[in-house]
């Protein structure tokens, strides 16, 4: 039995877990630490205190520091939450269960996909959503990068270093992304920025060989290429908390109030997953709604 169970171990849930310890509240964190977006991020400049870092590297900050106050990590994947007589109950994908009198909802963002032809078919063969995974294997290749945001952007740049040719293909005009990182990318000589254009279809052999497009970039509506990296954005992954009836909003991101309390006693929620700081979804909002959950968290559990 705890006080607290936080799930998802990404920047909300670590911060979470920190200003926990420090109110003695027991709890334990459920989650994959490096598998979340920021592991995944190939280089962030907005975090304060350092003017670059490796995502891989801050989540291991974060992981330490939370170590630090004796964290304690489930490395399960959940599958299930219950409510019974005021109590919250946590199954996971090895057939263990937690029980809790309050949780923590931290689970983040996944991927968006394209939805095109061959998608699925080509994921791991080309075909990546992670350029930071996988940006190594195309060394001298060519890639395409389709999405307009930061990520997008960042993407695109980390994949230059590796492959002889980047073209980025946004369905809009002008790029999403901050105008410094837009400057960047248009002085870089090996990326090409195709504006207005959508992907349609995936195909090859045994792996990625070309991609159709919908503009008339070239006289076939094709473009031949080694991979193809899918940086359109990330939904909340909110359908384990729907099952215990939290409220979702038109975004798909779970309701909390300036406390980071849900519509259920006792469910709070931090992070990407939730329609807090305006959607901006930044590191320094994570950490911020997490300790602000966990204070209320305190708040509660020494009013019951």
């Amino acid at each position: 039995m705890y006080d607290l169970i936080i799930l998802g171990s990404g920047p909300a849930g670590l911060t979470a877990s920190i200003y926990a310890s420090r109110y003695k509240i027991k709890h334990i964190i459920i989650g994959s630490v490096f598998d979340g977006s920021l592991s995944k991020a190939h280089k962030i400049e907005n975090w304060p205190g350092e003017k670059s870092i490796k995502g891989s590297e801050l989540i291991i900050k974060f992981y330490k520091h939370a170590q630090s106050f004796g964290m304690e990590v489930k490395q399960e994947e959940i599958v299930e939450i219950n409510q019974d007589n005021g109590m919250f109950i946590v199954k996971t994908n090895i057939n263990k269960t937690y029980k809790a009198k309050t949780i923590l909802i931290a689970f983040g963002t996944k991927h968006i996909k394209l939805n095109i032809s061959n998608e699925d078919k080509f994921l791991g063969k080309g075909v990546s959503y992670c350029a930071v995974c996988d940006g190594a294997f195309f060394k001298n290749k060519i890639v395409v990068v389709v999405g307009g945001s930061n990520s997008a952007a960042m993407a695109a740049e980390m994949l230059s270093e590796y492959a002889e040719k980047v073209y980025i293909i946004y369905r809009k005009e002008p790029m999403r992304c901050e105008p410094i990182i837009l400057e960047r990318l248009e002085k870089n000589a090996k990326i090409k920025i195709i504006y207005n254009t959508n992907v349609i279809k995936v195909s090859g052999d045994k792996k990625v060989e070309l991609i159709e497009i919908d503009k008339n970039y070239n006289d076939d509506h094709k473009i031949k290429l080694d991979g193809l990296f899918v940086e359109i954005g990330s939904v909340p992954s909110v359908a384990l908390a729907k099952e215990i009836g939290v409220k979702i909003d038109k975004k798909n991101c779970i309701i909390i109030n300036r406390n980071g309390e849900t519509n259920i006693k006792g469910v709070y929620a931090a992070g990407d997953i939730t329609n807090g700081s305006n959607g901006l979804r930044q590191i320094v909002n994570a950490v911020s709604e997490g300790s602000i959950a966990a204070t209320s968290i305190y708040k509660h559990l020494k009013e019951k």
